[in-house]
């Protein structure tokens, strides 16, 4: 796999868990100006971080409000919190 798409794969993950957090923290959301680009910095993970930065230089210079979210750690990866499953046969 490509460094590109590795950084995108990596992107894709830390938005999901970025957007959960607003879900949970709405009052957070409110600070973030409706029309900015928002560009993730994550702390622990020094290659995505500059990645991003690179990435977020690029979208001022073209012109776009960037705001930097500086991302100071995560939780590990949690599984379903489902405990019990039946499968009930279709008829």
């Amino acid at each position: 796999m490509n460094k590109e798409r590795k950084m995108i794969e990596k992107n894709i993950e830390l938005s999901a868990e970025f957007s959960r957090y607003l879900f949970d923290n709405p009052e957070f959301e409110e600070t973030i100006p409706k029309d900015a680009e928002l560009v993730l910095l994550p702390e622990f993970d020094a290659e995505l971080k500059e990645f991003n930065t690179k990435m977020g230089k690029a979208m001022e210079a073209e012109g776009a409000k960037v705001v930097y979210v500086s991302i100071k750690q995560m939780r590990p990866k949690m599984h379903s919190r489902i405990e019990k499953v039946e499968l009930a046969s279709v008829v």
